[in-house]
């Protein structure tokens, strides 16, 4: 028996989207020259004009928090400057439903993950690191511990609000102001963000928020007033930093790419590993750094697999992000979309076979049918390059170390998930592969307790945790 959900969307008068927006220095919203449009990926609304900051923007944010820095947060006791993270993480809760139609309208991923994952999980962030201000001492790094001064960190598209979160929380806790640009296609819940810390009234400065492209990063990166520079995104982008910062005395982590394995043996609980496989590679549209985009299955089971992975993705509901029912939403930009339909394309070359849910795409804004790729070997490029969308390459292994050998075979090394009964099988694999990451019959769980990151091209250093902490801390040898 089947049945049709009715729709049920979220409102959006909740949310008040200005025609207009500028920049956030020194605690103010300052108006900008120049602007670009953020557009609603699932109609290709406009929502609003973003502003585009050049030199002397960046100039502006970097003073304004080279001075909070000098003169209020970092004579600040941990304890003081753990009261405003508390505030905002409070503040954060009380305007959720606010943040989530934001994010969603903003970003296009599915109101339900923005509302039950997204904005619960940058609260708690806040949250986690506000007891950690005044405790620095115990981070790991001696009882002496200074922060590094000023902060530049620049966050992707695919978790905006998360992003800030995971970069500000720690940033502010271990006593750095900052200077973040958000990410171009989706800088609102960014500058909604900047109004959460005038209402904390955080002290002018310590939070500065300026938007832009890729030419607004770079200045950020090169400036000469930033001590520290924390990014998120492509591989690609993170080498230009790495060498950009190279010369100079600037500490930086990267959280790059990634292109994980999701092994599936033969002892695994098949039903439970088919929502793990849905939930690793269709969660927020496949647009997530650490997907299991690569599923290795053991052969004996492979087929069926894959017969209920098929029946389990048919009832994937694609469309408007902002009905509550909704499971994959909106590509986020057009040049995403352009991407993943290029590399798909590769797969149909190469040989692959192409399956996609059944379901109807909508006529506007941009859209991909959850697809997977049968008969995939590690030269076809889909088993290669990051496609950072709603697609799935399945290759299978005999041997558990064939297994291994294959997810090891990639120059990424940032999450893997492993399904099995068996607890020493789960551990033998944990230790052999090269992933900062892995999860154990389950995919896609995180909590700011945790530390994230990856080995090879898939980034320096950690986010989260005691281990993401301390890389906004030098310790006393680093006086």
């Amino acid at each position: 028996m089947s049945f049709e959900y009715a729709p049920a969307p979220e409102s959006r008068t909740v949310v008040s989207i200005k025609a207009k927006y500028g920049h956030f220095i020194g605690g103010k919203f300052v108006a900008g020259n120049k602007h670009f449009p953020t557009i609603n990926p699932a109609t290709e609304e406009v929502l609003s004009q973003i502003a585009l900051a050049g030199k002397a923007e960046v100039d502006a944010a970097v003073k304004a928090a080279r001075k909070a820095y000098t003169t209020t947060w970092s004579k600040m006791s941990g304890r003081e400057r753990g009261k405003y993270l508390f505030r905002i993480a409070r503040i954060m809760q009380e305007r959720s439903r606010e943040f989530a139609v934001l994010e969603t309208l903003d970003n296009g991923k599915p109101i339900r993950e923005s509302r039950d994952t997204d904005i619960p999980l940058a609260a708690a962030h806040f949250f986690y690191h506000a007891g950690w201000a005044d405790k620095l001492e115990y981070a790991g790094l001696g009882t002496v511990t200074k922060a590094h001064g000023v902060a530049g960190q620049i966050i992707p598209w695919n978790f905006p609000l998360l992003m800030l979160a995971w970069k500000v929380a720690p940033a502010l806790a271990a006593g750095n102001t900052v200077v973040l640009k958000p990410a171009e296609s989706t800088s609102l819940t960014a500058l909604l963000f900047a109004e959460v810390c005038q209402q904390a009234e955080l002290p002018a400065g310590v939070v500065n928020i300026v938007t832009g492209d890729g030419s607004t990063g770079a200045l950020i990166v090169n400036h000469p007033g930033i001590d520290k520079i924390a990014f998120t995104g492509s591989t690609e982008v993170g080498k230009l930093i790495a060498r950009a910062v190279a010369p100079t005395s600037k500490s930086v982590t990267l959280e790059l790419g990634g292109k994980a394995a999701n092994i599936v043996f033969e002892d695994a609980a098949i039903d439970e590993a088919v929502e793990g496989i849905v939930n690793g590679i269709f969660f927020n549209q496949g647009h997530v750094c650490c997907a299991g985009s690569r599923l290795l299955l053991q052969e004996n089971i492979a087929e069926e697999v894959l017969e209920k992975l098929k029946v389990r993705m048919a009832k994937i509901r694609v469309g408007d992000p902002m009905d509550k029912n909704t499971d994959l939403g909106a590509i986020n930009s057009k040049e995403q979309l352009n991407k993943i339909t290029e590399l798909t394309a590769t797969g149909d070359s190469e040989g692959a076979q192409r399956w996609s849910a059944p379901c109807e795409l909508p006529g506007k804004g941009f859209w991909f049918a959850p697809t997977i790729f049968i008969g995939v070997t590690q030269t076809h490029r889909i088993a290669r390059e990051e496609i950072f969308g709603p697609v799935l390459s399945v290759l299978t292994f005999r041997t558990p170390q064939e297994a291994i050998d294959k997810a090891n075979n990639t120059p990424f090394g940032l999450s893997a998930g492993i399904w099995s009964d068996k607890g020493s099988k789960i551990l033998w694999a944990s230790s052999q592969l090269r992933a900062g990451v892995i999860w154990a019959n389950t995919f896609n769980k995180f909590d700011p307790t945790s530390p994230f990151g990856g080995y090879k091209e898939s980034g320096w250093g950690r986010e989260g945790g005691r281990h993401g902490l301390s890389a906004y801390l030098k310790g006393a040898s680093h006086e």
